[in-house]
């Protein structure tokens, strides 16, 4: 069991903290403001800065059952929605459940504005916004330790819920400390605008975040991780390529954050995870004392079914028997029975169809097992929720983005470089080495997805290189078809949803829904 752990539900609430009484205390009970409470204890700071980073992983403050938002609490997680909507809306993950919702993600077709997986995700960037706001205002008027560097670790989070608008709503509201509890209806802000703001705050913050910090906290690299990633989609975004600025923010991140590739694939998604040297950041399970229905459990117990495996080999006791990728994923590693690459070998095939028929049908396809809440080191106790943190960020990644960057023609990169920053990642997998030659944007995107599938970037990916929309690439039940049909450019990025634009007349909706 991991002993680094960031946060505990039972900490702070942001919206204040009551003074605890026992049943012979006859005094009235004293409520403190965030801000009195920072200033009668300094330290407080820990634990309020705890559930802001919780609040990527968690569904509330006290335990699974439990919801910052007013939408349920095992299906709105941040995380859950980061996966439902980046990887299950693209080519390598589908779910049979069929929820209310979960259809239109898993086929890509028929997205509309009630769609409460849209809505999900949205609500918790748009709670975890304010949040930030405040307590960026309280900071003004009050001391704590570290305290520049607290401000940069806060504007980052903000930074970090923006970064999905843009990436998932193409728009928004700007909402700052400077306009925070205004009761007028904040104006429409456009991909650019919310581009440009995420930019500037990541530029300003550079340089008050640390080199290191603690476990699971933001530092120079995850900055810069983060904005190299703004860069790299900055011509989808905005209309502007900025290959160049991607390829200088990520090369500060493999040249001065002191990362290495893990010698073991498999150990970067197992319960130990927190001992990688390749994740340069975390969003933190525990499953003792940080459950939720989202975060890994999320992943982990949604690719199991003791229907047609063991539980307990993956650490969990319960399967909900709902995800299984698509040969669009394993088909990239050829034949499984026989490739040399590690990665292949992360699909459960036993009792299951190559051919997704029907995606509804649990043994149509073949679960990841990539994922998974079994100690890489050391025995394991089978939990009901995952103890595996998620890799939100990762040195593979940083070697894969530059890659790309010297591809699409970034200056001051190498190609040499290059090959040998793939190289080094599949040499860790055992995969076959390449040289420069085959150096391609189409190698480049199926190399991301061997490398990278699950971890919340996929259809991110396929809009960078022009494939998730249209018919030039098709997948199975893309487009509600089984062998995949022609979407329209739409839906490159989400409806708003209708709750949304009820709450603010200045909100329009995206093109084309």
């Amino acid at each position: 069991m991991k002993k680094i752990k960031l946060f505990s539900l039972s900490i702070f609430l942001l919206a204040g903290l009551a003074a605890c009484t026992d049943d012979l205390n006859t005094e009235p009970k004293v409520e403190l403001s965030l801000e009195q409470l920072l200033q009668q204890d300094p330290n407080a700071i820990t634990g309020i800065m705890s559930k802001l980073y919780g609040s990527f992983a968690l569904s509330g403050p006290k335990g699974p059952g439990s919801s910052d938002i007013s939408d349920d609490p095992g299906e709105s997680p941040f995380l859950r929605g980061i996966i439902n909507l980046q990887e299950m809306t693209a080519d390598g993950m589908k779910n049979r459940w069929g929820d209310n919702g979960l259809d239109q993600l898993t086929t890509t077709s028929n997205w509309d504005e009630n769609n409460k997986f849209f809505r999900y995700l949205y609500n918790r960037a748009y709670y975890t916004i304010p949040q930030c706001n405040n307590l960026l205002l309280i900071l003004q008027n009050v001391d704590v330790a570290n305290k520049e560097q607290v401000i940069g670790e806060v504007r980052f989070l903000r930074s970090l819920a923006y970064y999905y608008l843009i990436d998932c709503f193409g728009k928004g509201v700007l909402a700052t400390e400077e306009n925070f509890g205004t009761s007028t209806p904040l104006p429409e802000a456009s991909r650019q605008e919310l581009f440009d703001y995420v930019e500037s705050e990541l530029l300003a913050i550079e340089n008050s975040l640390p080199a290191s910090n603690s476990y699971g906290r933001a530092n120079k690299s995850v900055a810069r991780m983060l904005l190299a990633k703004l860069y790299l989609n900055a011509e989808v975004y905005t209309g502007t390529a900025k290959y160049t600025e991607a390829l200088t923010y990520t090369k500060k991140v493999i040249d001065e954050g002191g990362y290495r590739l893990a010698t073991n694939f498999v150990s970067n998604f197992s319960g130990d995870n927190n001992t990688s040297t390749e994740i340069i950041y975390p969003l933190i399970a525990d499953p003792l004392v940080s459950q939720s229905f989202g975060n890994t459990t999320y992943i982990v117990n949604g690719s199991l079914s003791s229907g047609t495996m063991t539980l307990s080999n993956f650490g969990a006791t319960g399967g909900w028997a709902g995800h299984r990728a698509t040969k669009a994923w394993y088909g990239l590693f050829g034949n499984l029975s026989t490739s040399t690459d590690d990665r292949a070998d992360l699909f459960w095939t036993t009792g299951h169809t190559f051919e997704m028929t029907d995606y509804k049908e649990w043994s149509n396809g073949y679960p990841s097992i990539k994922f998974r809440n079994t100690n890489f080191i050391g025995s394991t106790t089978p939990t009901e929720f995952s103890g595996t943190d998620f890799p939100l960020f990762r040195l593979a990644d940083a070697y894969l983005m530059y890659a790309e960057c010297v591809v699409r023609g970034a200056t001051g990169g190498s190609m040499a470089e290059a090959v040998d920053y793939v190289n080094d990642v599949r040499e860790r997998s055992h995969a076959s080495q390449i040289i420069a030659g085959d150096l391609t944007l189409d190698f480049l995107i199926d190399e991301r997805a061997r490398e990278l599938n699950l971890e919340g970037h996929r259809r991110t990916d396929l809009i960078r290189f022009g494939k998730f929309t249209g018919g030039s690439y098709l997948w199975p039940w893309k487009g509600n078809a089984l062998n995949g049909a022609s979407i329209p450019s739409t839906y490159k990025v989400f409806t708003i949803p209708v709750q949304a634009l009820q709450a603010n007349p200045n909100l329009t909706q995206n093109p084309g829904y």
